[in-house]
């Protein structure tokens, strides 16, 4: 078995149309895979429930789901609107569940697949910024993905997340674009250098892939060593 073969698969991505999301399409295709793109580009509000069934039929069955789509509002707690706190939790968290939980039967219908989550190191530590609703949805992703996975490990289904680190995104121009800001998030990065969304893109597949077929319920960090302090 090639273990990181993924001919004749079809995966669905979330937030596809950039980013993280673009990257893992781009590298899925490499692999052999089919993707297919959830994005509200491609017409598809991944908040909205009923959107998301309609593409899922239209798709057909698939083996993997990557829940790539999301959004931060950076600003202290004290200054975050109520709808503001709405918009980012909607995205990234019940976005996430909804698209989860409407991927199960195309799943079983093909005797099993992988979910993969993106969450971040923002769920897994209390950050450098202050960006409250982001890490309190991502830390939601983490246990969320622990969740799913023990409930639908009968069904061979695997559900794991993948922790970024900051990435050149659209989502961190306002730090990538500010010297002095950057200079802040790299005295937290051991490695010296940050990781590009290929990179990302390459824990993802790998987590899809038949090499990891053992591993479910985990959260990766590609973190360039920021939690390891």
């Amino acid at each position: 078995m090639e273990l990181f073969e993924l001919k004749g698969k079809v995966a669905v991505v979330t937030g596809g149309a950039s980013g993280i999301g673009a990257a893992t399409v781009k590298l899925l295709e490499r692999c052999g895979a089919k993707a297919e793109v959830l994005d509200l580009k491609s017409g598809c509000d991944v908040t909205d429930e009923r959107q998301v069934r309609g593409a899922f039929e239209r798709v057909g069955a698939f083996d993997i789901l990557v829940n790539s789509a999301g959004m931060a509002v950076r600003k202290p707690a004290s200054e975050l609107s109520g709808e503001e706190w709405d918009r980012v939790l909607d995205l990234n968290l019940k976005a996430t569940f909804l698209c989860s939980r409407s991927a199960v039967p195309a799943l079983k219908s093909r005797g099993g697949g992988s979910i993969v989550n993106l969450a971040s190191i923002m769920g897994l530590s209390g950050g450098i910024y202050p960006n409250a609703s982001y890490q309190a949805s991502k830390g939601g992703v983490v246990n969320l993905t622990r969740a799913l996975a023990l409930e639908w490990a009968a069904d061979n289904i695997r559900v794991n997340a993948v922790a970024p680190t900051f990435v050149n995104t659209d989502l961190t121009i306002p730090i990538f674009s500010n010297p002095e800001v950057l200079k802040h998030v790299m005295r937290h990065t051991p490695l010296g250098r940050l990781p590009e969304p290929e990179e990302i893109a390459a824990a993802i597949v790998y987590l899809c892939s038949p090499a990891a077929r053992c591993i479910t319920g985990i959260t990766l960090p590609v973190d360039s060593g920021y939690l390891a302090r």
